[in-house]
C-alpha cells in the first residue's frame, strides 16, 4: 500500500529551488540533462540517472559504514533510503521537494518532505546522518551545515557525507537548468550551494566535535565519516541510549508484518 508523503509549509532553504518543475520532472523521467549553473555560466552536471537507479558499489560502501537509525538528508528519489531498509536499518530520509519524497515513498521508504534546518524527528539521537552526492552543498554554508548535523547525531554517532574528489572550498549562487529555456533575469531562482573537497570538510567540522574516522574513494567518488564526540560514560547512559532508540522507533510508522522494510531492525 502506498502512503502519502508528509508536506510540510514551514519555511526552508532552497525549498523553492528544488521544487521546481526541472528537478522534479527530472527525477520523474529518472532522467536529466539537469544542471547547477553558476551566475558565471559554469554548469554542475547532476548525476539523476544514478540517483534514480539502486544503490551502486560506491553507495554501498557508505552505506556499510552506517550504524544505528540513520537520516538521509536530501535523500532525492530514496535509492540509499531503500538499501538501507534492506539492509534492516532503520532509516528516514528528508528532502525539500515533494516529488523526492513521493518516489522514495514509492520504493517503500519513509521520507518527509523538510529541510534539514526544520524541526526533525530524533534530533540527537540519531546513530548516523548521511550527506551524499554533493549534499554538503546544501544552504550554502558548511559550517552551519555541519553545525546542524552534529547536533542531530546521538553522542558518538556518525557523519557519512560525500566530497568533492578535489581540493575545493566553494560557496557560489546557482540556479537549476535543465537546457529547454532561455537563462531568465540575472538574479531568477538563485540559491546558494557549496562545494567541498575532504580536506576543506574536515576543518570546517572539527570545530563542532566531528572528528575524522575514514576516508576512502570508490568508483571515483570520495567520501569521510567523522563520529561526534561521546559524552562522558554515566551509570544512566544504557538507559539513555534504550530511551534513544525508542524515541526513534516511534517517529516510523508502526507496521508488524514480515515484509517491512523496518522489520527486525
Amino acid at each position: 500500500m502506498s502512503r502519502e508523503p508528509e508536506v510540510l509549509d514551514a519555511a526552508r532553504p532552497d525549498g523553492d529551488a528544488w521544487g521546481t518543475d526541472p528537478y522534479a520532472n527530472a527525477l520523474r523521467n529518472g532522467r536529466g540533462p539537469l544542471f547547477l549553473r553558476r551566475t558565471d555560466g559554469w554548469l554542475l552536471p547532476l548525476d539523476v540517472e544514478r540517483w534514480c537507479a539502486g544503490a551502486d558499489a560506491a553507495d554501498l560502501s557508505a552505506l556499510r559504514r552506517c550504524e544505528g537509525p540513520v537520516l538521509d538528508v536530501g535523500c532525492g528519489p530514496g535509492r540509499l533510503v531503500a538499501a538501507l531498509a534492506a539492509r534492516g536499518h532503520r532509516a528516514l530520509g528528508i528532502d525539500v521537494s515533494a516529488a523526492a519524497v513521493a518516489r522514495t515513498v514509492r520504493l517503500g521508504g519513509y521520507a518527509l518532505c523538510r529541510s534539514v534546518f526544520d524541526a526533525l524527528p530524533g534530533e540527537g539521537r540519531w546513530g548516523t546522518v548521511l550527506l551524499a552526492d554533493g549534499n554538503i552543498g546544501i544552504g550554502g554554508d558548511p559550517d552551519r551545515l555541519l553545525g546542524r548535523t552534529a547536533d542531530l547525531l546521538a553522542p558518538g554517532g556518525l557523519l557519512v557525507a560525500e566530497t568533492v574528489p578535489h581540493a575545493v572550498d566553494e560557496r557560489v549562487r546557482v540556479r537549476l537548468d535543465d537546457g529547454s529555456a532561455p537563462a531568465g533575469p540575472a538574479s531568477a531562482g538563485l540559491f546558494p550551494w557549496a562545494r567541498l573537497g575532504s580536506t576543506a570538510l574536515l576543518e570546517y567540522a572539527r570545530p563542532h566535535g566531528l572528528r575524522p574516522v575514514d576516508q576512502w574513494e570508490a568508483d571515483g567518488r570520495t567520501f569521510v565519516s567523522l563520529r561526534r564526540a561521546r559524552t562522558v560514560r554515566t551509570t544512566n547512559q544504557s538507559a539513555e541510549a534504550r530511551k534513544s532508540a525508542a524515541v526513534i522507533s516511534s517517529q516510523f510508522p508502526r507496521n508488524t508484518s514480515g515484509d517491512s522494510p523496518l522489520a527486525g531492525s
